[in-house]
């Protein structure tokens, strides 16, 4: 199977591309971020038409995660137990919307599926905005409640295939940020509270991707001729547990996918998994030449 994220930033106006590239990479499981949209808007019968099912969780014209699978997705939920929410309701949205166990509205930043014996989340991260702002203790807190959630997940049944992907809008270390407009103790993105908070997903979830490719970023902005500089940050990632991690065969990063008209300004992360290996470790004896763990 091969499985991937991507933030499209706005499924409307890039549904061409993003087709074209599932159909392309023989893709089986997309997960997407930032649709930009609610369900009733999105462009579902281009991917029907291209043999995939979707999941949407969308409010309005920010934020917004989905999946497109070849496969049945099942167990689906929208928002995780312990997520918090931020801002105002959204008019019209209120009974979809729901509250966190902050008393604020939860966002569309969450969606998990089950496909085959996998555990699958689309992961939008709040951006933080920046470091004085309540945005980013919003983030923290935000990512402190997927991580107690997913200890708990894996606690409760250790050998769970569980892949939490996206777009986590940090890069965790210092060859993960290319943009020169970052900075540590003045941005966002590489400030040691998301950095240490990042790495306290492990072990319970590891980088997947890195092994096979430790260079290269996933966004690059579209201002200041970023992308022609390769001033760029890594900042999406699959995540995953040990039972996901030992059936992994290889990884990729789509950069091409950052060129031609109209692109979003992160590119496709790609794994590919035999699902005969669920479960197998990387400290099998028969794995000892596969890519070391960092």
């Amino acid at each position: 199977m091969r499985i991937a994220t991507w933030n499209v930033n706005s499924i409307r106006t890039r549904v061409g591309r993003v087709v074209d590239w599932l159909v392309r990479e023989d893709i089986d499981v997309l997960a997407m971020q930032e649709i930009k949209c609610r369900p009733d808007q999105f462009p579902v019968e281009a991917f029907e038409q291209a043999g995939y099912r979707l999941e949407i969780h969308g409010l309005n014209q920010w934020n917004g995660v989905a999946f497109a699978s070849r496969h049945e997705m099942t167990d689906v939920a929208r928002g995780f137990a312990d997520m918090p929410g931020f801002g105002k309701p959204i008019a019209g949205q209120e009974d979809v919307q729901g509250e966190g166990p902050n008393g604020l509205p939860l966002e569309a930043r969450a969606l998990g599926v089950t496909v085959g014996d996998l555990r699958l989340w689309s992961l939008y991260v709040p951006n933080g905005r920046a470091l004085n702002d309540p945005h980013y203790a919003y983030k923290l807190a935000w990512l402190e409640a997927l991580r107690t959630d997913a200890e708990r997940w894996l606690a409760e049944n250790p050998e769970l295939p569980l892949a939490l992907m996206g777009d986590w809008n940090i890069a965790p270390l210092e060859g993960d940020m290319g943009d020169p407009s970052f900075a540590v103790g003045r941005s966002t993105h590489v400030s040691p509270d998301e950095r240490s908070m990042f790495a306290s997903f492990s072990p319970t979830v590891t980088d997947v991707v890195r092994p096979t490719v430790p260079e290269g970023y996933t966004f690059w902005d579209y201002k200041a001729g970023r992308f022609p500089k390769d001033e760029g940050m890594r900042i999406d990632f699959i995540m995953a547990s040990e039972a996901f991690a030992g059936a992994v065969t290889g990884a990729s990063i789509h950069r091409q996918e950052r060129t031609g008209d109209a692109p979003s300004d992160h590119v496709p992360v790609v794994v590919d998994v035999d699902p005969g290996r669920l479960g197998e470790s990387y400290e099998d004896e028969d794995d000892l030449d596969r890519p070391m763990w960092f």
